[in-house]
């Protein structure tokens, strides 16, 4: 046999999961995508979309040149539809064009990678952010159109998240009213931007201004850098891709140096601060405003990591109800392998903590709209809050989401090791936002700045912001409350905890100042503290955020019973998870004995337990398209491994039965070796 056809039909075992949940998985997918309006939008647009897309196999097999233009192919195709769709239903709006350029549907969309996707998230937006009207006029509406394509050029070969280190360098010249651009060594040379390899033909160049020699910090410059006919460099431009990557080969990331590159004045993005024609530097009123456009990708990250460790629970937990393997009892068949318990353990609990990060990133996103607003109104307020929420959601939801999908792919055994369930290509985009837009130890640290902070603000007394607000009713506790094993006492040993650990790294912190220690060095030598304290702040966060939207969400009372039981339950295995993994954490500070944590135990076996009837159920309202998670573990009818089979076949190495390595290498080493061995008779 040479073919093995896909049933039309749903696998018979993912077929009475569905049939035995307790609840209605649209309930669900309201719930995840926040109302129902957005769902049957999502459904309607991907009904649309998807009808026509290339086998997302196809720029795997291809040379690395080949998928590069199918990547463009595919970006290009991606902003047709979708630009379509949005001038139909919303001219004007945002919500399809370029929101779904990026996230699950992106993914579909462009399988190898976005070389767009700076251009849409950082560029266009720093340049109505952080441009005057009159800039944006010049620059903007070109690049909001694709008339032109743009980058966001900050990250050097020497220099990443350390942004005051950067090298290349922007000279003030009076008598031409120009800036004069260089890379001045190797390691000053830009490198990572996404589309910069042959992509863009503009950028937004961050490097630090010098106004007769001297220093001003970090600015941005808008940079022609290939023609707009030829595409060719332009005269003093070096520019080029980067290589090879571990996953995203289709972005294009690349490499830029400058030589002597003259722009003039009005290049320098001035919304904020300017340079005037004889050189009269104004500063911005607040300096963090040049970084509110990572702010805005970090809140990003946290969305797009939880909705990807949310398609590798989909596709692991389709996979766990259809392979059967290991009888529990040695007299009755081999079960499912979600019925053993070890697999509910990887696989349940990612389930909640995507919803969690969910949750958690969308209240994010709305602090983020709410401070955007603000600060166009000269409100500054909320910014630093901002800040170090999107730090820390940043951080904790890149590394839970990387782990997370790494798991689940072990938990699939060997078939997870394989391309074509794409748990591969799901995790090598996960991990990519532990490093980019911030190396994640970095933005510990800086959360970790802002907890000595706040714990000085409690020393004084002084007001706290709304997320730090629970550090001021913990200092007020000499101990914590007798224990009960509630949710709320989950939380608030959460709670303690990062305030312990904030007090401890402030008296080690002021220690060291004490005994004459810089605060550079102190922060240095407090490294592991800081970032131990900050790593509990984040976990306060999601869990917190969790329990308020299930306990206290103002769409609680809307909910079937049916649903909300399987939210407290999501909420119980996720509170009780975390206490277990911050266990050493917590008993630093919180008394909890033998016999409460070994109640906890049980209670977390009973989760997996009451949740594991609804585990497909749950997933199915994630509302993931197959398309999205182009799996042939995870296909909604579960049809594993005919599509597997499907797959292999596929092959350029199966379009022929020999392949020409076997005349080219493999017969002439085997002939070589029988005509030795029978020299030797």
């Amino acid at each position: 046999m040479s073919k093995f056809e896909i049933p039309k039909t749903v696998n018979p075992d993912l077929d009475i999961e569905r049939k035995n949940a307790s609840f209605n998985p649209d309930e669900m997918a309201a719930f995840f995508w926040g109302k129902q309006e957005i769902v049957e939008m999502k459904r309607m647009i991907e009904q649309e979309i998807y009808s026509d897309l290339d086998d997302p196999l196809t720029h795997e097999f291809a040379s690395y040149e080949d998928m590069a233009s199918i990547a463009i192919k595919h970006a290009v195709a991606a902003t047709k539809k979708l630009r379509a769709i949005q001038d139909r239903i919303n001219p004007g709006g945002s919500e399809v064009y370029p929101t779904l350029m990026g996230g699950p549907v992106g993914a579909a969309l462009m399988p190898a990678g976005n070389p767009f996707a700076v251009h849409l998230v950082m560029f266009t937006r720093a340049l109505k952010g952080q441009g005057t009207p009159e800039q944006y006029e010049k620059f903007g509406r070109r690049a909001d159109n694709c008339e032109i394509i743009g980058t966001f050029a900050q990250t050097e070969l020497g220099h990443g998240t350390y942004l005051r280190g950067l090298e290349a360098r922007a000279d003030y010249d009076r008598k031409t009213q120009e800036f004069v651009l260089n890379t001045p060594t190797m390691t000053s040379y830009k490198w990572w931007p996404g589309g910069l390899g042959h992509t863009c033909n503009y950028c937004i160049f961050v490097a630090q201004l010098y106004i007769d020699n001297e220093a001003k910090g970090i600015h941005m410059f808008v940079v022609q850098v290939r023609d707009e006919e030829t595409h060719m460099p332009l005269p003093g431009v070096h520019v080029g891709e980067i290589g090879k990557k571990l996953g995203m080969n289709g972005v294009n990331n690349g490499f830029l140096g400058l030589k002597d590159y003259r722009v003039p004045r009005m290049n320098m993005l001035m919304k904020n601060q300017q340079v005037l024609a004889d050189g009269t530097y104004i500063k911005s009123p607040v300096s963090q405003l040049s970084y509110f456009p990572m702010v805005y990708v970090r809140c990003m990250v946290a969305i797009g990591n939880a909705l990807m460790l949310a398609q590798g629970a989909t596709v692991v937990t389709r996979y766990s109800v259809v392979r059967r393997q290991s009888p529990i009892d040695e007299n009755e068949p081999e079960p499912k392998v979600l019925e053993h318990l070890t697999q509910q353990m990887k696989v349940i609990p990612e389930i909640a903590t995507a919803i969690a990060y969910r949750l958690a990133a969308a209240n994010l996103y709305l602090l983020y709209n709410q401070t955007a607003k603000d600060i166009s109104r000269k409100d500054f307020s909320r910014l630093p809050e901002l800040h170090a929420l999107a730090c820390i959601l940043k951080v904790s939801c890149s590394y839970d989401s990387t782990f997370g999908i790494e798991r689940l792919r072990q938990s699939c055994g060997g078939h997870g090791y394989l391309l074509a369930a794409n748990l591969g290509n799901l995790f090598a985009t996960a991990t990519a936002a532990c490093t980019y837009e911030g190396e994640n130890s970095v933005l510990y640290l800086q959360v970790g700045k802002i907890l000595m902070k706040v714990w000085a603000d409690v020393l004084e007394g002084k007001k706290l912001m709304p997320t730090m607000a629970y550090f001021a009713e913990c200092a007020q506790m000499t101990q914590f409350p007798n224990w009960t094993g509630t949710w709320d006492c989950l939380v608030k040993a959460l709670q303690f905890a990062c305030v312990g650990a904030t007090r401890v790294a402030h008296r080690s912190y002021s220690a060291r100042l004490k005994a004459g220690q810089s605060q550079p060095v102190a922060v240095n030598n407090t490294a592991l503290e800081l970032t131990k304290a900050a790593e509990l702040h984040g976990r306060v966060n999601v869990a917190g955020n969790f329990y308020q939207e299930v306990v206290n969400g103002k769409g609680k009372d809307k909910r079937s019973p049916q649903f909300q039981k399987v939210l407290e339950n999501l909420l119980e295995l996720h509170l009780i998870q975390t206490f277990f993994r911050h266990l050493g954490d917590i008993l630093r500070f919180v008394r909890v004995t033998e016999n409460e944590i070994s109640a906890l135990q049980v209670r977390m076996e009973e989760a997996l337990i009451t949740l594991r009837p609804d585990a497909v159920a749950i997933t199915d309202g994630f509302d993931f398209h197959d398309k999205v998670l182009s799996s042939a573990l995870g296909s909604y009818d579960g049809n594993v491994y005919e599509r597997l089979f499907d797959a292999a076949l596929k092959h350029p190495l199966n379009k022929k039965p020999v392949p020409d390595f076997f005349e080219k290498y493999l017969k002439p080493f085997m002939k070589e070796n029988a005509i030795k061995a029978k020299a030797k008779l």
